[in-house]
């Protein structure tokens, strides 16, 4: 069996180990999106899940020195579209560190929910307006658990049987 401790003060060479075996988690792929200061933001995640059915509650985790992570902060309401093995690409723009603020969904189809105009992402296979009821620091993140306040698949979804999904480093679908 392969064992290696992990030091109080973890090593280069243990974060890069770290990161090499959770990479080999299978993880949904999604976006954050939320509105600050009178402009969208979003970024694509892993680190999100579903916490309870009663009432419907999600967290996602946040980079804490993100601007997504200060404009969920600051407005409390964010949504969460579930990507769909077609949507590589908008994932992996929204991924990419220094993204202008300006225009940084020209190129996304969306539309904004009903209650807080926040962006949901067209062709999503389903999609989660949340309203922050917590924040937890962990490490170099911030966890915004999150109370489900509208919710449903955009138009264009597709078939909800083809998830993106992010596994060993690579975005991949299942078919």
């Amino acid at each position: 069996m392969d064992f290696e401790a992990v030091d109080p003060e973890p090593t280069d060479e243990q974060v890069d180990r770290y990161r090499m075996l959770a990479g080999d988690h299978a993880a949904g792929v999604g976006v954050v999106c939320s509105r600050h200061r009178g402009k969208d933001h979003a970024a694509t995640v892993t680190a999100f899940a579903d916490v309870s059915y009663d009432p419907p509650t999600m967290l996602v985790c946040l980079y804490d020195m993100g601007r997504i992570c200060e404009a969920v902060e600051t407005s409390g309401v964010w949504t969460l579209s579930l990507l769909n093995s077609s949507q590589r690409s908008v994932a992996n723009w929204l991924a990419s560190p220094g993204n202008p603020v300006d225009g940084l969904l020209d190129s996304v189809p969306f539309h904004r929910t009903e209650a807080s105009g926040t962006p949901v992402l067209d062709g999503s296979l389903a999609w989660f307006e949340l309203a922050t009821v917590s924040v937890h620091t962990a490490a170099t993140h911030q966890v915004f658990v999150g109370k489900v306040t509208a919710m449903g698949r955009a138009e264009g979804s597709g078939n909800a049987d083809a998830p993106l999904v992010h596994f060993a480093k690579e975005y991949r679908s299942l078919r």
